[in-house]
């Protein structure tokens, strides 16, 4: 074998990387190399089609570390695991109990409770939570900002009276400030104080985390990915120097944040963003001089008073007592990690079970603690059991059948990835110093965090419209025949807030990103009209094949009946094949020579009755247009603002 090997490493000598661009600016015959083959993301990060190890040389710091080591890059446990975790909106207690006793049997060990703030109660807790082991599953609590506190009590309360063993119970309760006003504009005064109430209320819980950096609004209104990051580390940086003043000590305060991040579809970023927001959130805390005096003091009573005293006091099996003070545990980024709604469908629904596939298997990768993924049909109704079940069982594939609990750190050594997540690290990093030199709060009070989320989004929209960025089944590809207003309902959340807050502040855009193709083949649905539109196919058969199926999938996009057809031999045979199917649109489908002729001659057969699309951009278009030929359809249209001007000359 090892002269196998030997033979088989002399017959294959190394390859340079000047060699292989050599090959490459030669296959390219003249291209740009920058314009072909570097993809330039939305991000404004530059990536390489290839990278090698000497890509890597110059970040020891990252990869050169071990997983569950700092600065925990790599995750900040040794091994690869995540609580599966599902959502109840708490409407009917006993109801919502035998749920959760449900899911716990099938698959699911962390349970996300919305409780309506007037359910807040201790007797209604204790039912929530009768026959749930809390030692052994992560309870999570979310209610009204204002009775927090309140549910903040009642659980410490519960925890102490059932004589659970708090070193095993983790969980959280959501409060956030914050997020109010990026949603609502909604401000309440004295929050530092609540915040400092929650923190002090929770010392004895060690492993309840209680600050809520819910990042994943911004992701769900359409921020980029360093936009999320970046302005998350600024939200638990602003939580850190708060309390801080206020006189609370910064490691206990890490202790109890807890980051809820949104992921994307962008598969490989999403792994290196996790990557990066440990890293960067690590170099953060490390900045409040970790282990002071009385967080070493806290966690002496930890160990001695709470947890006993011939177990370790740190929540996280950290040995730092037996090894001085050099405890990094408060420094660990704890992520939630929940798939998208930004880019989620009404129409042909299916394809978010795959986009939420992908965004779980980017999480699961990057090594976060927990993970939700919103049914499929989240953006249009309240979810069933169906719906539920589904997204259940697409982690426990992750886990049972793709073994992705079982490797640890599979993203590790990987060129790509590491150079990605350094590159999305420098650019989160510079809108954190940003907001660093403006002031998180007086950014987000003043509307400016919303206001640059809400112009991304916009550009998002905008490449949709254009076909610059895929959404299957809504701007490319759609489903012809599916109808959707009949399945939209009405749908809650369990928040059980209304309130209103300053309309002077600009607040986060949450419409999808399909909204407005959504809105456009609604329109066509509800107008009791569908235009036919005909494809009248002549000429070179190449041509007007790849033409046609590029008009179907164009014209579909509104929701538009779409007539194919392998060919015609004459102009007037085809014209009369649409009339006698009462097309509403004939769209000429040939090559860009034969369009001088053939166009013209369409247009006078159709004029003042069928509308005449053109498939294409032929060098003649002016002259075209010169002639009274108005529409043209090709890659570089804008897809929807065409199709709104056909929708108004139509239905």
């Amino acid at each position: 074998m090892s002269n196998s090997k030997e033979k088989l490493f002399s017959e294959f000598a190394p390859v340079s990387t000047e060699q292989w661009m050599e090959k490459i600016v030669t296959d390219l015959k003249g291209a740009d190399f920058e314009k072909k083959l570097v993809w330039k993301t939305n991000e404004g990060i530059n990536v390489k089609p290839f990278y090698r190890e000497e890509d890597i040389s110059k970040m020891s710091k990252i990869v050169d570390s071990l997983p569950g080591g700092f600065p925990f890059v790599r995750g900040i446990k040794k091994e690869s695991n995540w609580y599966i975790r599902q959502e109840i909106d708490v409407d009917d207690i006993e109801v919502a109990n035998e749920k959760a006793l449900d899911i716990l049997n099938k698959g699911v060990n962390s349970l996300g409770f919305n409780i309506p703030k007037d359910k807040v109660n201790k007797e209604n807790i204790e039912k929530l939570l009768e026959g749930i082991d809390p030692e052994s599953v992560e309870l999570n609590f979310r209610t009204c900002k204002d009775y927090s506190i309140e549910l903040i009590k009642i659980l410490v309360s519960f925890y102490q009276v059932g004589g659970y063993n708090v070193k095993k119970c983790v969980g959280s309760v959501n409060m956030d400030f914050i997020s109010p006003i990026l949603r609502k504009g909604k401000i309440t005064d004295n929050w530092i104080g609540k915040i400092t109430e929650a923190v002090a209320a929770t010392k004895f819980l060690p492993r309840f985390r209680v600050l809520g950096v819910n990042i994943f609004y911004l992701n769900n209104s359409g921020a980029y990915i360093t936009q999320e990051l970046g302005y998350a580390l600024a939200w638990g940086n602003e939580l850190l120097s708060k309390l801080a003043v206020a006189g609370v000590d910064p490691m206990l305060v890490a202790r109890k944040i807890k980051f809820n991040f949104g992921i994307g579809s962008n598969y490989f970023m999403e792994i290196a963003k996790f990557r990066a927001a440990r890293w960067l959130w690590t170099e953060i805390v490390n900045v409040y001089q970790p282990f002071t005096d009385d967080i070493y003091n806290y966690v002496t009573w930890l160990k001695d008073e709470v947890i006993g005293g011939n177990q370790p006091g740190c929540p996280n099996d950290c040995p730092h007592l037996e090894e001085g003070r050099n405890c990094r545990c408060a420094e660990k980024m704890f992520v939630c990690a929940q798939t998208s709604t930004f880019n989620q469908t009404v129409y042909d629904a299916h394809v978010n079970m795959l986009r939420s596939q992908t965004e779980a298997m980017s999480a699961a990768i990057a090594g976060v603690d927990s993970i939700l993924i919103h049914p499929f049909d989240s953006s249009f109704k309240n979810s069933d059991d169906f719906s539920e079940r589904i997204a259940r069982n697409q982690q426990l594939l992750l886990k049972e059948e793709s073994h992705l609990n079982k490797v640890t750190d599979a993203a590790g050594g990987s060129y790509y990835i590491e150079n990605l997540t350094a590159s999305i690290a420098e650019q989160a990093w510079k809108i954190f110093l940003e907001c660093e030199e403006k002031g998180f709060l007086d950014m987000v009070k003043k509307g400016e965090i919303q206001k640059a989320v809400n112009e991304s989004a916009e550009a998002r929209r905008k490449a949709v419209a254009q076909r610059r960025e895929i959404l299957l089944g809504t701007n490319q590809f759609p489903n012809f025949t599916e109808k959707a207003a009949g399945k939209i309902q009405e749908h809650t959340c369990g928040c059980g807030c209304n309130e209103k807050g300053d309309t002077q502040i600009e607040t986060l855009n949450t419409k999808r990103l399909s909204s407005d193709f959504e809105d456009l083949r609604l329109a066509t649905e509800k107008s009791g009209k569908t235009p036919k539109a005909f494809m009248l196919t002549i000429g070179s058969l190449a041509m007007r094949l790849a033409r046609s199926q590029f008009s179907c999938n164009f014209l579909a996009c509104a929701g538009y009946q779409v007539i194919d057809n392998l060919g015609f031999e004459t102009i007037e045979e085809g014209v009369k094949a649409a009339r006698e199917v009462n097309a509403d649109i004939i769209v000429l489908c040939s090559s860009d020579e034969e369009y001088a002729t053939f166009a013209p001659e369409t247009y006078k057969l159709t004029k003042g009755k069928e509308m005449l699309v053109v498939a294409g951009a032929p060098a003649n278009m002016d002259e075209l247009k010169a002639q009274g030929i108005e529409h043209f359809i090709n890659v570089k249209s804008n897809v929807l603002e065409t199709l709104k001007s056909f929708n108004k000359q139509l239905i």
